[in-house]
């Protein structure tokens, strides 16, 4: 730990940024098919502090979680195989394709998000490297270049083909509200959110997933393909959104099982988003937490990126009053579960579902509570 913290105190530091994680209440895998999300930015975060280096080009990066330094040219960025250090690689090609005012710099990352529990720690460094770079140079970006800027990072320099929801969130949160976004126009309403005395409680499984692997790429592929059969029928300027049930089930045969299924989950998913939404707004939790055993159970069977883990987990918390919903949130293969609970269930409730946890999996199952919070912020550093 102190070799850690000498290492990066030796990097100079003129910006704070703080950038957040993110969690889906509902509307997963809905994104990148052009639907509907309800995400929000949490209070879970990554802290990055940028400093110029006086360089033209010369740069170092400094993670305190995988306590690894790595230096690198402006003009010389490729993609490495150290996974963590290609979205830094990433946002910086993407910046240098908008402007010349880049110049060398040092950062240091500290991650408070755990890594592949599906809180999107991938885009919270990102958003809040481009965020922090656009300060301390003036690059001038706006909030929405940022977001795209760290989408088409991950796109081409990780390999995950993901929507935009995780960088948005990131970007655009706000306390105590979640937001609707409409990922195909990209407009969005702040939503207020109150579910007391119910609170969101993450259950993570600690079954890592990886959003760069074969299946998650692969449903988005299933989709294009489902749509463009739909496309034949219907005509090209519809969308999976633009879908009814009646619509999908003329082109059932044509599909085959598994795409019918995949296009199926995406046309109620968006449905149930708009739903929740409502829930939401009139004050029925109790309906929204129906909605998210809804959708845990169109993942599983429909979209099938569950796991026996994440089933487990849901599953349980149906047997318990005090718990009006749950889902596995994010890409899926592992990663947490999001429960709605009563504040006074909590205690009780993670402890019982822990043991059952260890004794299934032989592994541990770690809880978070969090909450809707502020999107990524960069503070001028006030020390001389």
């Amino acid at each position: 730990m102190i070799q850690r913290q000498i290492l990066s105190n030796r990097l100079k530091s003129d910006v704070t940024v703080t950038s957040p994680g993110r969690i889906n209440m509902i509307g997963e895998h809905t994104d990148y098919n052009g639907g509907y999300v309800l995400p929000a930015a949490i209070d879970k975060t990554i802290t990055l502090k940028l400093g110029k280096n006086d360089s033209e080009k010369s740069c170092k990066v400094y993670s305190m979680e995988y306590a690894d330094m790595f230096e690198f040219e402006l003009d010389c960025i490729e993609r490495t195989h150290t996974g963590w250090k290609n979205y830094v690689l990433g946002v910086l090609h993407e910046i240098l394709q908008r402007t010349d005012k880049l110049k060398g710099f040092d950062c240091t990352i500290e991650s408070h998000i755990p890594i592949g529990s599906g809180m999107s720690s991938s885009a919270a460094l990102e958003c809040g490297l481009a965020f922090g770079l656009n300060e301390l140079f003036d690059l001038g970006l706006s909030k929405w270049e940022i977001i795209k800027l760290s989408q088409k990072a991950e796109h081409d320099f990780v390999g995950t083909k993901c929507g935009i929801m995780d960088q948005f969130a990131s970007v655009m949160g706000k306390m105590n509200h979640v937001m609707l976004l409409d990922c195909m126009t990209l407009d969005f309403d702040y939503i207020p959110m109150d579910l007391a005395p119910y609170r969101i409680l993450l259950l993570n499984t600690n079954v890592a997933h990886n959003l760069a692997s074969s299946e998650y790429n692969d449903r988005r592929a299933q989709c294009e393909k489902g749509l463009a059969i739909l496309q034949e029928h219907f005509g090209r300027d519809i969308s999976l959104r633009d879908v009814t049930p009646s619509m999908l089930d003329q082109c059932k045969e044509t599909m085959g099982k598994t795409i019918y299924d995949r296009c199926r989950y995406v046309i109620e998913e968006n449905s149930r988003v708009l739903r929740a939404v409502k829930a939401l707004k009139e004050k029925d939790i109790v309906q929204f937490g129906s909605l998210l055993y809804e959708t845990h159970l169109g993942l599983s069977q429909k979209y099938e990126v569950s796991c026996p883990e994440l089933d487990f987990l849901v599953d349980f918390s149906k047997e318990r009053k005090e718990v009006l919903g749950a889902r596995m949130m994010g890409g899926g293969f592992g990663g947490c579960t999001l429960n709605i609970i009563h504040e006074d269930a909590i205690t009780d409730f993670t402890e019982d579902i822990g043991k059952a946890y260890i004794s299934t999996f032989s592994r541990k199952l770690d809880y978070y509570q969090t909450l809707p919070s502020k999107g990524t912020v960069a503070l001028k550093d006030q020390t001389d």
